[in-house]
């Protein structure tokens, strides 16, 4: 539904409105036009003394039908509709192959340096301070920039959890920014603010915080290490080659474990690793439908528990994070065949654990996706702000898809640790 077509239609019905309460209005009228393909005229008819408050209760009745009667007002979040067709993603699959790459003087002699070199023989190379911005205006052209830098803050650092969120104990050493996978639902597009894919090429002095440190352990026998909250974790190892240094340091730590956090396949470095069974290797799964239509270049579920299968033949412990569970009209058939494939495809001994969370996503990123992936359906959900000020389904929505999901876990899997991932305090309880 063109936008202008909206607003023309609006005025001709209500001609009277302000700029705020029209933007109201052309935000939900959009929203049930895109999710139920129908003409401005079907979603609000002319009617005898239209105003602006017998409008907004028509539409808010359809765009919230499970949820209308019964979520507070200001849980309704109606921005002004914003879409820019210049940020629009690029689905046309592609290797990754930047144009530029970006080595600091720092780390130019290092072998993570030299292999890029390799890599990428037809790229234009330049050397940095570090202090010189890279990258493009543009999230959807990260992948054309390559920044190869010595990390100086992030090293090691709690999982910062969602405001006011119950805690899993985890804690992150981020070995690199962004990621080549085009997931609609990830929060990198809204968050990342240098449009290049980073790669620090100073791992051992990550390596070097371990010792000595304190961690949280949550509700796991060993304090959890892992990578992965900004990029994904396997993605790029046939070019950095962490898995090399980070597999034997955990090896001789049995009293720590390391995870590796993935959609990807790329698990060469982790079959020459060796195994490890303070090492887990996790992937993110999902329904079917959710993978085809909005994971875009990942691989599909059959081929990531293949390669999950491999690693654990080559003595590594798994782990698989159902996060985020999408809602939608025949979800849990879907969520149950990937249980299904799982129970009958992995070996049940060696998962350690299964995360479970639903989709939620901050204001900005509601936003981001609607311009990036103007066809999405993700959006199609019934979303409020939720206790956390991030955009949630409602708590029954999410109650129900956690008390079907999570027995069905725990059932199948009675070996592994079950849990719910950045949820509401009281709901985490319950599970």
């Amino acid at each position: 539904m063109q936008l202008a077509a909206l607003e023309t239609y609006l005025t001709t019905l209500l001609p009277k409105l302000g700029v705020n309460k029209q933007r109201e209005l052309v935000r939900l009228m959009y929203e049930i036009a895109k999710r139920d393909q129908k003409s401005p005229a079907q979603i609000l008819p002319l009617e005898k003394n239209l105003n602006f408050e017998r409008a907004k209760k028509i539409l808010l009745a359809q765009r919230y039908p499970v949820n209308y009667k019964t979520a507070r007002k200001d849980q309704f979040y109606l921005p002004k509709l914003e879409l820019d067709p210049a940020q629009t993603a690029d689905l046309t699959p592609r290797s990754f192959s930047p144009k530029t790459v970006y080595i600091e003087t720092s780390v130019k002699d290092t072998p993570l340096a030299a292999r890029v070199r390799r890599a990428f023989p037809q790229a234009v190379f330049k050397e940095t301070d570090g202090k010189t911005q890279v990258g493009s205006p543009y999230f959807s052209k990260r992948l054309d920039t390559l920044l190869i830098h010595r990390e100086k803050y992030d090293f090691l650092k709690p999982c910062p959890c969602s405001c006011g969120s119950a805690g899993c104990g985890y804690n992150l050493i981020n070995l690199g920014f962004g990621c080549r996978f085009e997931c609609e639902y990830c929060f990198l597009q809204q968050y990342q603010n240098l449009h290049a894919v980073l790669l620090p090429a100073n791992v051992d002095e990550f390596l070097a915080k371990i010792d000595g440190a304190s961690f949280r352990t949550g509700p796991f026998d060993r304090p959890r290490i892992g990578s992965g909250e900004f990029t994904d974790s396997l993605v790029f190892d046939d070019i950095t080659q962490y898995s090399a240094q980070i597999v034997p340091f955990f090896r001789a730590r049995p009293h720590l474990q390391f995870e590796f956090k993935t959609k990807s396949v790329n698990i060469g470095g982790l079959l020459q690793a060796g195994g490890a069974e303070n090492v887990v290797v996790s992937w993110s799964v999902n329904a079917a439908p959710i993978i085809d239509l909005a994971e875009h270049f990942t691989p599909h579920l059959t081929a990531r528990l293949q390669a999950a299968c491999e690693v654990a033949r080559a003595g590594y412990r798994l782990g698989f994070h159902f996060d985020p569970v999408v809602i939608y009209d025949g979800y849990q058939q879907d969520y149950a065949l990937t249980v299904e494939e799982m129970a009958d495809t992995l070996p049940h001994d060696k998962i350690a654990w299964i995360s479970v969370g639903t989709l939620r996503f901050s204001r900005e990123l509601k936003k981001q996706i609607e311009t990036r992936f103007p066809a999405n359906t993700l959006l199609d959900g019934e979303f409020l702000l939720d206790f956390d000020g991030k955009m949630r389904y409602s708590e029954g929505q999410r109650l129900e898809a956690y008390r079907f999901l999570v027995p069905l876990l725990r059932k199948t899997f009675p070996k592994a640790v079950v849990y719910l991932c950045m949820e509401d305090p009281h709901i985490a309880k319950l599970f």
